[in-house]
Formats: structure tokens, C-alpha cells, sequence
């Protein structure tokens, strides 16, 4: 089964960084795409960024570009976020997500094969 990993959360001030990673276990292919998405309080769950894996092809959510950097180690099956200028309302449940079809575009939950169990981010004032 193949597995995504979050690690990386924590609580940081507002203005500061931290840098997430996702490892994937036992992947069935290099060629895929890893998303990262966010559940805030009482919010539906939002795209953040994607990457795939073999290309480097990134996407971002408007609300972090320039701030946020997905990047990835193909030999380790491993993605990252990097998160600078944090925001108050960047306090969420970070998630990757893993899809191997591609059958829908990279924003889209639903195309996304497995899930990792998330990592909680706290941004303070």
C-alpha cells in the first residue's frame, strides 16, 4: 500500500518559516504528482501547491505564491513545502496527496490517489 507521510509541522510566528516534507512508501511509479492541500478551522480543504515528481512541473495556490516552494527528491520519493512569510491564516492541517493517474487536474482532491494523515501548522501572533 502505497503510503504518504507528512512531516515538518509545528507552531511559528507570524513572519517565519517552516519547511514540510511528504516521503511516499513503496510508490508504484515514478512518474506521479504529489499536491499539497490545507484544512483550516471549519474550512473546506484548500489546494496549496503541486509538484510532479519526474518533470518538476510546479503549481501554486494564489494565496502563496512567492512565499510558498514545493520542490522534490525523485530518489527518495520525497516531496517538500517550504513555507516562508507565514500568515495567521496560513494555521491549518497540511496534507499531501499523491495521484498516479492524473486523470484530473492538480487543484482537484479527487484525482489524488492516497493521502498522507496530515501535519498541523500554527502560525501566532
Amino acid at each position: 500500500q502505497v503510503q504518504p507521510v507528512e512531516s515538518g509541522g509545528g507552531l511559528v510566528q507570524a513572519g517565519g518559516s517552516l519547511r514540510l516534507s511528504c516521503a511516499v512508501s513503496r510508490a508504484t511509479s515514478s512518474n506521479y504528482r504529489m499536491g499539497w492541500f490545507r484544512r483550516a478551522p471549519d474550512q473546506e480543504i484548500a489546494f496549496v501547491a503541486a509538484i510532479t515528481m519526474s518533470s518538476g512541473m510546479t503549481a501554486y495556490a494564489d494565496s502563496v505564491k512567492g512565499r510558498f516552494t514545493v520542490s522534490r527528491d525523485s530518489a527518495k520519493d520525497t516531496g517538500y513545502l517550504q513555507m516562508n512569510s507565514l500568515k495567521l491564516e496560513d494555521t491549518a492541517v497540511y496534507y499531501c496527496g499523491v495521484d498516479f493517474g492524473f486523470s484530473g487536474t492538480y487543484s482537484q482532491t479527487w484525482t489524488y490517489d492516497y493521502w498522507g494523515y496530515g501535519t498541523q501548522v500554527t502560525v501566532s501572533s
